[in-house]
């Protein structure tokens, strides 16, 4: 402020009366009761009629800049106070910029909620391409929006108060060689992301399984994935290599198998082994938790101590517990019938056999003393 101005400054303060300042707060003070009038009554109001509409956008905008238009009744209160007194504190630059800043910030504030991930942005995204309501996606994609966000009002800011953003952004320019070189793992990681989450191998709760790391999928970040292992430890993995290695999902499994040769001693006859080979074929298709599309049980092969009995199935549940539980059940009822059938179940084993070489008879072997 130069000295002419701050000259007028001091004389208008000196003719200003009481109720100059009376009327400069009567018109903040109406300003504030209309923020509450309109957060409880029109705010409310205007939202329910939105509701009504085909679209449901204008709905989220009003809910994302609820708090901002909040706050944006008192600056508004503030400044027409100011307009209102002699000396019109509004055109000091400190305060232009200050109201242009808050103004900014409260639109950048607003738009920040709208990036939510309840967003109506988001939400007809994931409807159009089919994305589950798990799916890592819409997270991720808010993440990058509001980091955006917040990113533009600090340079829109910086740029009312007169800071040069042309240096900042040929400074970037310059060094972009520089960080690319120095943030390679970064960048690989965050496009190990971007490859995980488009081409949606998992999706959050899904338990997986990489050369690497076993267990359940909790989240994923610019840089990495996070995974809870089935000891309830929690490993991070890099994007860049989860995204370069083999993932199994076994959450999207139909159904789950159970495979196993079942080996009988070489002692057991040919009846007895086709009518077990018979039962537990018949067992496995009775059973009500057993899926019948595939079921396998066949005499596969002579092993060095058994007879093997080959069995493939899977069971109509995934869950690991219910798994063991009916592998449990079904091992039982195939004992039974073992048992019933009188077969033995063949363990390692090895038969040797010594023969014994016959010598001649040998005058000198005959005992001393005989003639």
């Amino acid at each position: 402020m130069d000295m002419e101005r701050w000259d007028a400054f001091v004389r208008s303060v000196q003719r200003m009366e009481w109720n100059d300042y009376a009327i400069a707060f009567a018109i903040f003070l109406i300003f504030l009761l209309f923020r509450k009038l309109f957060t409880r009554y029109i705010f409310k109001m205007v939202v329910k009629m939105s509701r009504k509409t085909p679209t449901e956008v204008f709905t989220n905008v009003l809910l994302a800049f609820e708090a901002p238009l909040r706050l944006f009744w008192v600056v508004l209160g503030t400044y027409l106070a100011l307009v209102y007194l002699p000396f019109n504190w509004t055109t000091v630059e400190f305060v232009k910029h200050l109201y242009r800043s808050i103004i900014i910030i409260l639109i950048g504030w607003g738009l920040y909620n709208y990036t939510s991930t309840q967003s109506m942005v988001f939400v007809r995204m994931a409807r159009k391409v089919d994305i589950d309501e798990d799916s890592m996606l819409v997270p991720f994609l808010s993440k990058i929006l509001r980091f955006t966000v917040v990113a533009l009002v600090i340079v829109v800011v910086a740029g009312e108060w007169g800071y040069s953003i042309s240096g900042f952004v040929a400074g970037l320019g310059l060094g972009g060689l520089a960080f690319a070189l120095a943030a390679q793992d970064t960048i690989g990681n965050f496009f190990g992301g971007v490859i995980i989450i488009t081409e949606k191998p998992f999706s959050k709760g899904d338990w997986i399984k990489t050369p690497s790391v076993e267990g359940t999928v909790e989240d994923i970040t610019f840089r990495s994935t996070q995974i809870r292992t089935f000891e309830d430890s929690v490993i991070t993995v890099p994007n860049s290599t989860l995204a370069n290695e083999p993932i199994t999902n076994w959450s999207q499994m139909n159904k789950r198998r159970i495979t196993f040769s079942l080996g009988v001693t070489y002692s057991t006859p040919r009846e007895k082994l086709e009518r077990c080979v018979r039962r537990i074929d018949a067992l496995l298709r009775s059973h009500e938790e057993v899926d019948p599309d595939v079921i396998m049980v066949h005499f596969s092969e002579f092993n060095d101590s058994s007879l093997e009995i080959f069995l493939y199935f899977f069971t109509k549940t995934t869950v690991w517990a219910e798994w063991y539980r009916i592998k449990e059940n079904i091992n039982l009822e195939i004992l039974k019938i073992l048992e019933e059938e009188n077969v033995h179940v063949a363990f390692p084993s090895r038969t040797v056999y010594f023969e014994k070489e016959e010598r001649p008879f040998d005058l000198e072997d005959e005992p001393a003393g005989k003639e």
